[in-house]
């Protein structure tokens, strides 16, 4: 059997599946077929997955973190980033000043 995408044994098949949703649908209601598939893949993840406390306890670190982690405050560290940038803005504005008080250009402009 060739079972790859853009077939048509695949375009039938997927065709099959959806006439089926679509019955289900039709005959039990959409919240009831939702369950069944639900329900579907919870035996699916039952059936497949060999560790389930260690998938389960990964799965949720994802989502919550650990007690170690650090909470950081969004208003005070935008604070500091723009004071950080400001200081920067005037380091480079004064530096800028120094230089052109040192430039040859401005020596030869001043003796004119």
């Amino acid at each position: 059997m060739n079972l790859k995408k853009g077939t048509p044994l695949m375009g039938v098949i997927f065709g099959i599946i959806l006439a089926a949703l679509g019955g289900l649908v039709m005959l039990i209601g959409f919240w009831k077929t939702l369950l069944l598939f639900i329900l579907f893949a919870v035996g699916y993840f039952f059936g497949t997955v060999d560790d389930k406390s260690k998938f389960i306890k990964d799965a949720a670190n994802r989502f919550i973190p650990s007690k170690e982690a650090k909470v950081i405050d969004l208003k005070s560290e935008i604070a500091r980033m723009q004071e950080k940038q400001e200081k920067q803005e005037t380091a480079a504005a004064e530096s800028g000043a120094e230089a052109e008080k040192l430039s040859p250009e401005n020596t030869d402009q001043d003796k004119e």
